[in-house]
């Protein structure tokens, strides 16, 4: 087992070794909580998730961190404008942290329906104000930050290394769409630590003045370091993260610390809608609710948002949706058709028939997933046992081996249907009903048993070794 994954730091594949053998701390970027979540969103959440259950499924103990933004995010994720969470308030006529708390509580409720792995923690950035300013002082101290009144900024100059994750040149960084020149910087990047705005509802006193905040980058520094020490295995996040929010908790991050941040930066690619960008004017940002509403399950979605290459942009249209949806059924009867394998029924006649197969449709699965999640080549090596299964190669206890590998690799996709038991009673009670109608040559009510089943989404087969079903999603 060699696990490799691609650091957006180094710009290449490297082989993963955590700092301390089996455990690793991971850090994701979670939600700025001033509206709900979007799919797109979600795209970055759930690689995150397979993430986490990859590094399961390979033995490690995962301490899982992801954070809840509730304020200091200005509307143009650098310096200037205005907090995210009070523009939305003012909106609203509401308190923000009401907004806050309201969009925390649907994001936590989201993320269960999506089926993602609890973290072991969902710390808030607004429960953290101490040890931010304990780092801010620190790195005021360490000549790393000045303070010019009530602000304190970051002085990049100060850091050379600034700028190895994104690619970005201090030199290059000056007036532009991401950095605004403010006199009182010393440079055009220097990057806020702590903001003052008497106006500032959410606001706290420190030794910088009496109507403070911070900063969005010191937030993710500060709780990353409270619950998963001051150096991490992964840090994840969307490639908008990259810069500057990735690029300044490195900076800031390492000289408060003096070592290493994370180890291994991973970052997703955009959702795109429709070939190009969510918007709001377009009418294509949609949530988990706009979904349902379209009668897609919801893990029909999570199958469609995981099924693409993480690093590669991955398009959603409610076509693409159906057709996940239909691969996804076949996922679900790959399993049905494996259990009844497993018990006999339309087996090949020797019962350890395909278990060379099997074994070669796992080793593809865990290659796959272990060179930088691949998931496309991972779920392609399913396809190939449904194939097997579909042709009666697997013998009982090969069936019995491929039906345990897929509980195995449903672990980390989360989305196939493996048991359903009660189903599968009441559905073969009607198929023996509607066997005895057409012995009896009563024809009318086998039709009736046909189409009620096919009126429940069970599609039932007649074959040379008696009637199969399946479930229609």
């Amino acid at each position: 087992m060699t696990l490799t994954f691609h650091n957006t730091l180094t710009k290449r594949k490297e082989p993963f070794q955590p700092l301390e053998p089996g455990i690793v701390r991971m850090y994701n970027c979670g939600p700025t909580v001033y509206g709900r979540a979007h799919i797109g969103n979600f795209r970055t959440y759930l690689f995150a998730d397979v993430l986490r259950r990859w590094l399961e499924y390979r033995g490690f103990e995962v301490r899982q961190v992801m954070n809840i933004t509730d304020v200091g995010h200005l509307t143009d994720d650098a310096d200037d404008g205005e907090d995210k969470l009070e523009v939305q308030a003012r909106k609203e006529g509401r308190d923000p942290w009401q907004i806050s708390r309201g969009h925390t509580r649907v994001f936590l409720a989201d993320v269960h329906e999506f089926g993602l792995r609890p973290a072991l923690l969902y710390p808030r950035a607004s429960d953290h104000i101490p040890e931010m300013l304990a780092i801010i002082e620190g790195l005021v101290a360490k000549g790393f930050a000045y303070q010019v009144d009530g602000d304190v900024y970051f002085e990049v100059s100060k850091f050379p290394s600034y700028g190895r994750l994104s690619g970005n040149k201090v030199a290059d960084l000056d007036a532009g769409a991401r950095i605004e020149v403010r006199e009182e910087k010393r440079h055009p990047a220097d990057f806020a630590l702590w903001k003052s705005d008497p106006h500032h509802v959410m606001k706290w006193a420190s030794r910088f003045g009496p109507d403070g905040f911070p900063g969005w980058h010191i937030e993710c520094s500060a709780m990353a370091m409270k619950h998963l020490g001051p150096r991490i295995d992964i840090h994840t996040g969307g490639e908008d993260n990259i810069f500057p929010h990735h690029e300044c908790e490195i900076a800031q991050s390492e000289a408060y610390t003096g070592q290493p941040f994370a180890n291994l930066w991973m970052h997703s690619k955009f959702l795109q809608v429709d070939g190009g960008k969510m918007s709001k004017s377009l009418g294509n940002v949609y949530s988990l609710d706009d979904v349902k509403q379209k009668g897609f399950s919801v893990r029909a979605l999570r199958f469609c948002l995981i099924r693409g290459h993480y690093r590669q942009p991955l398009n959603f249209t409610w076509e693409i949706l159906k057709e996940a949806t239909a691969a996804l059924e076949n996922l679900d009867d790959l399993a049905l058709r494996l259990r009844r394998a497993a018990g006999g029924q339309g087996a090949a006649p020797s019962s350890d028939d395909g278990l060379e197969e099997v074994a070669d449709v796992r080793d593809e699965f865990e290659a796959a997933l272990d060179d930088d999640l691949n998931m496309p080549r991972a779920i392609g090596a399913l396809f190939k046992l449904r194939t097997a299964a579909l042709e009666e190669r697997l013998g009982s206890s090969a069936a019995s081996a491929a039906l345990q590998f897929l509980g195995r690799a449903n672990g980390v996709l989360g989305v196939i249907r493996l048991e359903e038991e009660n189903l599968e009673a009441a559905v073969e009670a009607k198929i023996a009903a509607r066997e005895a109608a057409r012995k009896r040559k009563d024809f009318e009510e086998s039709d009736r048993i046909r189409d009620e089943l096919l009126g429940q989404g069970i599609v039932l087969e007649d074959t040379a070794k008696g009637v199969l079903w399946k479930k229609k999603t």
